[in-house]
């Protein structure tokens, strides 16, 4: 028997719209997304050991009581608490249960927010709220065009959604990144990026500073992999030791970023003062960079700030892997109360790297 060619063509048109129909049933809308994923996503608010704020970013929900985020977002700090948007309800971190350094990736344990019905003849523990957790795709499917969505709390700003495409996959030997258009602001560090589908598909890491405001997340297969090897609990502050040859981050092997792009160096006090002081800032990045900023925060005895200023470096441009030399000033009041060494000489103050900016093209046209 003999099929006419008109009916081949009408069964392939059916099989074609049957296929579109199942694929615009699997996409979602923004609204949808954001109805679906906020719940899940944290604010996270990291301190140091005297309670003093040292970050802010974003997590979410993996597992009952495992938060994922970016490794930066808490490196350093002592402790930290997560907060549901719209929720006044701090939820201690426990600590950490997974770290990928090189994709700068960190699991945090927070057990309370998982359920807990609690053994017989026990109270269940107090506090504890149900998070769904996120669903993972898969991040080798991700092509450039793709759209995305980005949930956070960009400065602060609790439980924001954005909208975006994938413009860029930028693969570094056996390694990649997303660069996408969706923005990523301080405070969304850590956040999920989204497909259409709602699925998490990457983990906002970076945005690096300039003319065209370049946006960057660490696929999903890289936090897949940690979430494979669940680790007992470990205090927060405990940093993991890199092998040999081992680069500091994934962003490192892209030129450079935002969280480790700059290092400072050469701290003095200027001779004979008790509040001016001098500083160089190296670029370790492999692009020029400008505007340089940092914070500098002194102590006294007990280990209570008592003042903060800040150094910066601007309009000129720092070459890849050379330095400058930057000055300022505390209060003049600070040398009376900050702390001191046994020599009587003021301690150096704790420095934080704030930001930077990679220059532009022509910007750089006349350097050697």
């Amino acid at each position: 028997m003999i099929v006419p060619n008109r009916w081949i063509r009408a069964v392939l048109l059916l099989i074609s719209v049957v296929a579109l129909a199942v694929s615009a049933s699997q996409a979602q809308t923004a609204r949808e997304i954001a109805k679906k994923a906020s719940p899940s996503v944290v604010m996270l608010v990291m301190e140091d050991q005297n309670g003093q704020p040292l970050s802010l970013g974003s997590g979410f929900v993996v597992r009952e009581g495992i938060i994922a985020t970016n490794r930066h977002v808490v490196e350093g700090a002592s402790r930290g608490y997560a907060k549901l948007a719209g929720q006044k309800e701090k939820h201690n971190i426990d600590g950490t249960v997974g770290v990928n350094t090189f994709a700068d990736l960190v699991l945090l344990s927070c057990k309370s927010l998982k359920r807990d019905t609690g053994s017989l003849g026990e109270k269940p523990q107090s506090r504890q709220v149900s998070v769904p957790p996120l669903t993972l795709g898969d991040s080798n499917q991700v092509e450039v065009g793709d759209e995305v969505y980005v949930v956070g709390n960009p400065m602060g700003l609790e439980g924001t959604i954005s909208r975006g495409i994938v413009s860029g996959i930028r693969k570094m030997e056996k390694d990649k990144l997303f660069q996408i258009t969706a923005p990523i602001s301080p405070g969304s560090s850590g956040g999920p990026v989204l497909n259409a589908k709602g699925e998490v598909i990457g983990v906002a890491v970076a945005t690096f500073k300039g003319g065209q405001n370049l946006n960057f997340a660490v696929p999903a297969s890289y936090l897949s992999s940690l979430l494979q090897n669940i680790e007992a609990v470990k205090p927060l502050a405990v940093k993991k030791k890199l092998s040999n040859g081992q680069a500091k981050s994934i962003l490192g092997k892209s030129g450079g970023g935002i969280i480790e792009g700059v290092e400072v160096r050469n701290f003095r006090w200027a001779s004979g003062s008790s509040r001016d002081f001098y500083l160089t800032l190296r670029n370790l990045s492999r692009k020029p960079i400008k505007n340089v900023r940092c914070m500098l925060i002194c102590y006294d005895q007990t280990g209570v700030p008592v003042d903060f200023t800040y150094a910066s470096h601007w309009n000129s441009i720092i070459p890849p892997g050379l330095a400058k030399t930057v000055w300022g000033g505390f209060d003049t009041s600070m040398g009376e109360v900050a702390r001191r060494n046994a020599a009587g000489e003021l301690e150096t103050p704790e420095i934080r790297v704030l930001s930077f900016e990679f220059a532009e093209p022509e910007e750089t046209k006349d350097l050697p």
